[in-house]
């Protein structure tokens, strides 16, 4: 026996098992994608023999991955079973770490929460805030019925910027002490699940994407206007970040303050508005959603804080125009949530400020939009790790 002989023989055995697997995740991604299907309709859409398909979908089935979900009868022939995913195979943990709230949510493959909570930030340091996010989760988990080994990944969102190499935040500015190195190394050991740091306005992007209002665009902007000012970008369903993670960081824009240069976060935020209805003449203990209701019951000084609040965002939606062409700007974050009352002044200073008017909408998913893009993100990464678990074991 000539030595290419033996090599294609001992290659052969794994060859098997590559096909095998090819064609049961080509078979599990189309469910995924289109619904439920029989064999038949399966080997249409896929091009792979019938045979092929029944061996893929037993594999499948064995495997806990797929499972029958009804029948199909039609006119002519015989009655075919119908298979789907199954979604309980695995879960998906997101978190959003702002800072008033902690919202946390375990949601199974099909991307249906089973299990949140919404929690005040009431945390005075930063590791009283990990311990908050670690306590919130594990009570998350354990309310949801799902065992702990079953939930395979998980993301967070965070304000600033997550520095893989010194293992930190950077620029989260409004979370005292959030930048100390080891913070989440010690989240992902007491969690005891793979853990992904992303930037707030990125995965709120991100699931404005994929649950909202974005679905479909080809380049659009999310601006997060809350506490601070952020921008996530997706062109073509994809997350543009930058070269070191810093794309959308608009708050450190310049904005000519009155005393001194200030930041554009300075200018339009939750804070913003609470300062300028100040300066108008509103007192007493302010909220940026006090000042907007009291804009719409005619008090003059929140409309004009309001109107400001309008311009500034205006401006804002002009340099993201000018430097993106977005299709759509999304308007998000504690500040969208009074969006009716801001689309016409941004709207009428932008037709002042520039020529590129993209079209913008406020966000649909309102405050849910940071961590439905966690969860989003984390279930790209926890169907690949079930299906490369459970195709192993089985």
């Amino acid at each position: 026996m000539a030595a290419g002989d033996v090599v294609e023989q001992q290659e052969q055995p794994w060859n098997r098992q590559r096909l095998r697997s090819t064609n049961e995740r080509l078979l599990l991604d189309r469910l995924r994608a289109s619904g439920a299907a029989s064999r038949a309709q399966l080997a249409r859409d896929t091009g792979l023999s019938k045979p092929t398909v029944s061996s893929a979908l037993a594999s499948l089935e064995s495997a806990g991955l797929v499972r029958e979900v009804g029948t199909h009868a039609p006119e002519r022939g015989r009655t075919a079973v119908l298979y789907a995913p199954d979604p309980a195979a695995g879960h998906a943990l997101g978190v959003d770490i702002g800072r008033s709230w902690l919202r946390v949510a375990v949601a199974d493959l099909d991307g249906t929460v089973v299990a949140r909570s919404d929690v005040r930030n009431r945390a005075r340091s930063s590791g009283a805030l990990a311990d908050l996010v670690v306590t919130t989760a594990r009570q998350v988990v354990a309310g949801s019925g799902v065992a702990p080994e079953d939930v395979v990944h998980a993301v967070v969102g965070t304000p600033g910027v997550y520095d893989e190499k010194q293992r930190r935040v950077r620029y989260a500015m409004h979370l005292p002490g959030w930048g100390r190195a080891g913070l989440f190394d010690r989240m992902r050991a007491e969690l005891g699940v793979p853990l992904e740091v992303h930037n707030d306005a990125n995965l709120a992007a991100l699931g404005e994407y994929t649950y909202g209002v974005g679905a479909g665009s080809r380049l659009f902007a999310y601006i997060l206007i809350g506490t601070g000012l952020g921008m996530g970008v997706v062109s073509e369903g994809r997350l543009f970040t930058g070269a070191r993670g810093l794309a959308g960081e608009i708050g450190f824009l310049p904005w000519p303050g009155q005393q001194k240069p200030a930041r554009l976060e300075d200018a339009v935020s939750g804070v913003a508005v609470v300062e300028a209805a100040r300066r108008f003449g509103m007192s007493g203990q302010l909220t940026a959603k006090a000042v907007f209701d009291a804009a719409r019951q005619g008090n003059d000084a929140a409309v004009r804080a309001v109107r400001l609040e309008g311009e500034r965002i205006a401006y804002t939606v002009a340099a993201a125009a000018a430097v993106l062409d977005p299709d759509l700007v999304v308007l998000g974050g504690g500040v969208g949530h009074s969006v009716d009352l801001l689309l016409q002044p941004v709207r009428d200073n932008l037709r002042a400020l520039t020529p590129l008017r993209p079209r913008i909408a406020p966000s649909r998913l309102g405050e849910d939009a940071v961590l439905l893009g966690a969860v989003a993100t984390a279930l790209d990464t926890a169907r690949d790790v079930v299906f490369e678990r459970r195709s192993a074991a089985s």
